[in-house]
């Protein structure tokens, strides 16, 4: 039994080249990616298949929390495919720091589409390798995710309008 797909979309006024850049390099990432209030402060990127980025964001109250993506499939510009997980400083995989139901690994696909000099942005999210604990959790998370994605969306926006 699989869980049900979280997706997202979004259109950003930027062309196709320069939102890849800004999901790809570690520079971009680090001034946009994340919740908003959660700031990277550090990260380390390695954009091949098998390749990792590695990340750490601070919370409002100063807490670290760290992740990584595991790059699965990189079809430049067209979609990036990433293994996801919440991580400890040195890149093991832990558990979610405040739900500790939350899948280990999940797979994420973000699809950039070019239409008129915008991209259209579309995130399609499920969880991996899950115990049925963990996809009803997943499931259960969707509104949460949401809201996470919505503001990381509006902050890649904003930056995206910075570059111009």
């Amino acid at each position: 039994m699989s869980s049900a797909p979280f997706i997202i979309s979004r259109t950003v006024n930027a062309p196709r080249a320069l939102v890849w850049k800004t999901y790809t390099e570690a520079a971009h990432l680090q001034r946009w990616f994340g919740p908003k209030g959660f700031p990277m402060t550090q990260c380390k990127m390695d954009l091949r298949v098998g390749g990792i980025f590695h990340y750490c964001l601070r919370s409002p109250d100063g807490s670290e929390m760290w992740g990584k993506w595991t790059f699965r499939e990189i079809a430049a510009p067209e979609k990036l495919v990433v293994v996801t997980s919440f991580s400890d400083p040195q890149g093991g995989v832990t558990r979610h720091p405040f739900a500790p139901d939350w899948p280990l690994e999940t797979l994420g696909e973000t699809s950039f589409e070019e239409r008129d000099g915008k991209t259209v942005i579309t995130v399609h999210w499920t969880a991996l390798n899950a115990t049925p604990a963990e996809r009803a959790m997943f499931d259960a998370s969707h509104d949460g995710m949401n809201q996470g994605w919505s503001g990381t969306m509006e902050q890649l926006e904003e930056y995206l309008a910075s570059l111009k």
